[in-house]
């Protein structure tokens, strides 16, 4: 009977803990947070497009291209593929969107394509690519938009963020936001 009292008294304990003490604590800290927590959105026109460190998919041909996820962008089930790089299975689908770059982009060699365009992120939800990543669709998106090439270049050029540790990115989404006020 000591035992179970004392079981019960941790469970309890647990209970509290984790179902009230530790959400409040969270929600404090959000609090206090930009956005309170609520994620950093990007508005156009006063209506919020979607959150800037979310990614979006992109699969029209006048839009730059985010990385590929591995969760279909569902950001309430963020994962990756958990497939080492010697699983064939991986190594088939790495392949398919090399070739789909290719085909959409002719004037691409294999080579020409960075690593992020073809590999999912660990979350699934990488709302940025490498700068070489949207520069290699510059050619596509001029020839979509009628716009001219050194126009869009200088726009992803613009769009370049360079961080003070890790490499320069591109966040799809401000990119695509500000190439839909390019004129």
């Amino acid at each position: 009977m000591k035992t179970i009292f004392s079981l019960l008294k941790l469970t309890v304990f647990t209970l509290i803990l984790f179902a009230v003490i530790y959400p409040l604590a969270i929600y404090g800290i959000a609090q206090i947070a930009p956005n309170q927590g609520k994620g950093e959105t990007i508005s156009v026109n006063g209506k919020v497009v979607g959150y800037q460190k979310i990614g979006q998919k992109f699969d029209k041909s006048n839009y730059f291209w985010g990385r590929p996820s591995a969760v279909d962008y569902n950001a309430a089930g963020s994962a990756g593929s958990n497939k080492g790089p010697s699983n064939a299975e991986y190594l088939a689908l790495v392949q398919k969107r090399i070739d789909t770059l290719l085909l959409v982009h002719p004037y691409l060699k294999k080579t020409d394509i960075p690593a992020d365009m073809v590999t999912a992120s660990g979350s699934g939800l990488d709302p940025n690519i490498s700068p070489q990543g949207a520069l290699i669709q510059v050619k596509r998106i001029a020839k979509e938009r009628k716009l001219d090439e050194t126009k869009v270049k200088s726009l992803v050029e613009s769009k370049i963020n360079t961080a003070v540790v890790g490499p320069e990115t591109v966040n799809v989404l401000e990119l695509n936001v500000a190439l839909d006020q390019l004129r």
